[in-house]
């Protein structure tokens, strides 16, 4: 028997989405120097470190090599992942290019926003401006406050949503993670392969050198994919994860402040422990002291 939680989780999914394409395409994604810049830094640390050797960068292009890291890393990526969840932690890969859209601090004077309107008309005031809200995380827990009959169902729907959306960006993470960690052993194999091929010309001993060193540029390879993109890459998306969390309890911290229709000081100073800024945890007292919290219900 499906539980009341488990019931608006389904039903709140359910809801349709043009709404949020709406306000997805609306807001312009910001690019997220901070990962582009890094993986340029690594590309530049490496060539330079082989510029101080004297080898010549052309020694290093085998297309052989990269043919069998690269396949063999494609192959362990579908063979280990299904291809919905291949196609979900790609496209969270993508991501990655961009900022998120939602600022901690406007969020909360948001949620503050809808507070006065709940503390002077009530819960149900807010409905005709609930498609307005800015998150789609928001707008859906606004939307469970007005269904349920009691906070514990209220809490327990959007906890179950937000374990259930942490897992799956784990999940892409741990994608990422796995191919990361077989690329070096797929580089190996192809340095034993390259290794083979220079035993069956052991005769001729002047090409015995430049072949082994040719048979091991595949392990640089893989190393170098594995432990300066991929790799970073799945820590980044743990990263980006962890702060979506972040803002997801925000949200549930906020709705379940209007929902037991608290003053929107007392809101502002809840949220306040959310918010990295710096001053969030000063300017909160600045407003506790302008506006009494015994004010009366207007």
């Amino acid at each position: 028997m499906a539980t009341p939680s488990a019931s608006l989780v389904t039903q709140a999914s359910s809801i349709p989405n043009t709404q949020d394409a709406a306000h997805d395409a609306a807001r312009p994604k910001r690019l997220d120097r901070g990962i582009i810049v890094g993986l340029l830094l690594a590309a530049s640390a490496f060539l330079t470190g082989l510029s101080f050797t004297g080898i010549k960068f052309t020694y290093f292009f085998n297309p052989a090599a990269a043919v069998l890291v690269i396949g063999g890393t494609l192959a362990v990526l579908v063979i280990t992942t299904p291809l919905h969840g291949l196609r979900r932690a790609l496209n969270r890969v993508l991501e990655l290019a961009s900022l998120p859209d939602l600022d901690r601090e406007q969020l909360s004077e948001e949620i503050i926003h809808y507070a006065k309107i709940v503390r002077q008309e009530g819960l149900l005031a807010i409905e005709p401006e609930i498609k307005n809200a800015h998150s789609a995380f928001f707008r859906d827990a606004l939307l469970m406050a007005l269904d349920v009959k009691t906070r514990a169902e209220l809490l327990a729907a959007l906890e179950t949503e937000l374990r259930l959306i942490e897992r799956l960006g784990e999940t892409d993470a741990k994608v990422i993670e796995v191919a990361g960690g077989f690329v070096p052993t797929i580089g190996i194999i192809g340095t034993v392969i390259g290794l083979i091929d220079v035993m069956h010309h052991f005769s001729d001993l002047g090409s015995v050198g430049s072949g082994i060193g040719t048979a091991f540029v595949s392990t640089i390879y893989g190393l170098v994919l594995a432990n300066l993109v991929l790799l970073p890459i799945a820590h980044r998306m743990r990263s980006r994860v962890a702060a979506t969390f972040e803002i997801q309890e925000l949200i549930i911290e906020g709705v379940l402040c209007l929902y037991d229709e608290l003053h929107p000081t007392l809101v502002r100073l809840r949220l306040a422990a959310f918010l990295r800024s710096p001053k969030s945890n000063l300017e909160r007292y600045d407003v506790l002291a302008e506006t009494p919290l015994w004010e009366a219900r207007p």
